[in-house]
Order: C-alpha cells, then sequence, then structure tokens
C-alpha cells in the first residue's frame, strides 16, 4: 500500500494505470499540474538497522561518484552510515516488493532560532531511476515535516549540475533561495555553482 501523498489542496486523481505503475495528476497548492509516475508496490517507512546494508548499497556509490554530496569520495561505509543514519536525524527507506530502492533523511536545518526549518538528502538505487522513487519520498517527506512542526523545508547545497535533481524539486514547489559561485569542485567539471532551494510548508 502507497504511503499517502500531499499533492495540495487540490486533491489528486489516477488518470491512467496499469498493473504495476499507476499516475496521478494534480493541482498543487501553488496551482502546478503535475502528473506523475507511481509504483504500486512501494511504501515508505522508518529505517531500522536491518536496513543498513541495503541503505549503504545505495548511498555508497554515490558518496563514491563525488558528483553531488559535499562528502569525501574516500569516506569508509560506517562512517557513511554513521552521516545518513545519525542520532540527529530520522532517516526512512523507500520499499518496492520487498527491496529497498531509495532512502532519505530528515533533520533540523538549524537549531535555536533555525529549528522550525527542516532539511533532507534523498538516494536513489541506481536500478530504480525512473520509477518515480525521489517524487515519492520528497513527498513523503514533506508530509512527515508538516506534521512534526517544521514551517519549511530547505536543501542546502544543492550542485547546479544535478540538473534533473533541480528540475524534481521545482515541480514539487521548490524555489531557488540563492545561488553559491563556485562553491562545489566536481570531478569532472571543476568548480560548479551549488543552489540553495527554500520551499514553505
Amino acid at each position: 500500500m502507497l504511503n499517502p501523498i500531499h499533492f495540495g489542496r487540490g486533491g489528486a486523481t489516477i488518470c491512467s494505470a496499469d498493473s504495476r505503475f499507476f499516475r496521478l495528476r494534480a493541482w498543487t497548492d501553488c496551482g502546478l499540474l503535475v502528473c506523475r509516475l507511481i509504483c504500486r508496490s512501494m511504501i515508505i517507512r522508518p529505517a531500522t538497522q536491518k536496513d543498513a546494508s541495503a541503505i549503504a548499497s545505495i548511498i555508497m556509490p554515490v558518496i563514491r561518484g563525488g558528483t553531488t554530496y559535499a562528502l569525501s569520495p574516500d569516506l569508509g561505509e560506517q562512517e557513511a552510515l554513521g552521516y545518513w543514519m545519525g542520532p540527529d536525524r530520522e532517516t526512512f527507506v523507500a520499499e518496492d516488493e520487498g527491496g529497498v530502492v531509495g532512502t532519505y533523511y530528515l533533520k533540523p536545518n538549524q537549531s535555536g532560532g533555525g529549528s522550525h526549518v527542516c532539511n533532507c538528502g534523498y538516494i536513489t538505487a541506481a536500478a530504480a531511476s525512473g520509477r518515480g522513487v525521489a517524487a515519492a519520498m520528497c513527498d513523503h517527506s514533506m508530509d512527515h515535516a508538516r506534521k512534526a512542526g517544521f514551517r519549511a523545508m530547505q536543501f542546502n547545497f544543492v550542485v547546479a549540475t544535478n540538473e534533473n535533481a533541480i528540475r524534481l524539486w521545482k515541480r514539487l514547489g521548490f524555489e531557488e533561495a540563492g545561488r553559491l559561485p563556485g562553491a562545489f569542485r566536481h570531478p569532472e567539471k571543476g568548480y560548479v555553482d551549488v543552489l540553495i532551494l527554500y520551499q514553505s510548508l
């Protein structure tokens, strides 16, 4: 059963379906029409230590690639898991047909006066690309953040060359709040810009 997904005041309707996927059309709060393909059997749930191996298999290739996260490509698996599943954050997994196909974390972006804004990181398994996993995780995270009392969500360090992710986040209602020129050293493209994306919840 798919977890509830918030599409805004306009609600959502199924506009086409087959045996494994359904496509949702919905108007978001900002008046944006979205049409999204989502796997019928996907669930998103809190991660446990039993998921550590599956999470590592998803996040380590991305960290090793060094193109999207400001983490050392030489980070060890236990260090990476300590970061992704740290005590300062909630970690979730997206599961489809018994296998983990994606993972995300949610945490306060700052402490004290900034603790009402949350921050998230998402990674989809390479084999599950194009199946709506990232969109489903982002929708789930926004819904969970609202229920937890967060008033906004901020992505602090979105590498400008990660164009697919930027298109998705903007389609889901995030706006560019700032740009940091040359703030990320890309292993192939050199110094590239970083975006700060923001959305009120």
